[in-house]
């Protein structure tokens, strides 16, 4: 599997917090463009895994988004804090009338589905434009998740998370944040409201398919929901 040849380096890239790389005086500048090498390498790395994806039917996800979910996905893989090589992308800034989910096998590279997803009510109409990690604030919560259990709730079938990003998603178990189907995310609902349905602040999918993909992604595998706005300084907020 390539990914498993750039962990170490993706490691030493984004370290947590206060455990920085020592570095002897006398080499400081060599370990400058060593570090600059390994940054070629992971990016490298990305794009090399990102032309190998099989689509099968689907639409790939955009680069740039495809790009920062898997340097996360590495770095939470190398921690421990993610055990499966399941990778799930929600993409909030494409319109929640496309099929902005996808489900990435990254042990063969395939994506193994591509859906709609419902972002918040109050995080925007068509458009995702503004995210919340408070309770009642029924907005979206973007960053990385660890997905966790299955349960049977109000929706059915339902899949609980973890966020994984202190003051951005750190609160979602306790905000019942969860995957899980609903019947207005769905082609109808958007013939009929000229826009997908939107939720409570859930990632929610189409029902004829959340049985299938909380199954695919349940128990420690990485979720990831992307927008521009996000800051990608994760060394200081990923959660040990």
């Amino acid at each position: 599997m390539i990914y498993k040849l750039f962990l170490s380096s993706v490691f030493m890239l984004f370290s947590f917090g206060s455990n920085e790389m020592e570095i002897n005086a006398p080499e400081v500048n060599a370990n400058k463009n060593s570090a600059s090498v390994v940054k070629s390498n992971l990016d490298v790395n990305v794009e090399m895994v990102y032309q190998s994806l099989d689509a099968n039917e689907f639409e790939l996800p955009k680069q740039e988004s495809f790009a920062e979910a898997l340097k996360g996905f590495y770095l939470l893989k190398e921690k421990g804090l993610i055990k499966k090589d399941i990778l799930t992308l929600v993409d909030f800034s494409l319109s929640s009338n496309s099929k902005r989910l996808w489900v990435i096998d990254l042990k063969t590279n395939e994506v193994l589905f591509q859906s709609l997803v419902a972002h918040g009510r109050n995080t925007g109409e068509e458009f995702a434009t503004r995210f919340s990690n408070s309770a009642q604030s029924f907005q979206s919560s973007l960053g990385f998740y660890a997905t966790g259990e299955i349960y049977r709730g109000k929706h059915g079938l339902s899949l609980k998370l973890d966020g994984l990003e202190k003051g951005i998603n750190d609160r979602a178990r306790q905000r019942a944040v969860v995957v899980h189907g609903a019947n207005y995310v769905s082609d109808s609902f958007i013939k009929g409201n000229k826009r997908l349905g939107r939720s409570q602040g859930c990632p929610a999918v189409p029902v004829e398919l959340a049985s299938e993909i909380i199954f695919t992604i349940k128990d420690k595998s990485c979720l990831y929901i992307y927008h521009p706005s996000i800051d990608h300084t994760k060394e200081s907020k990923l959660i040990s």
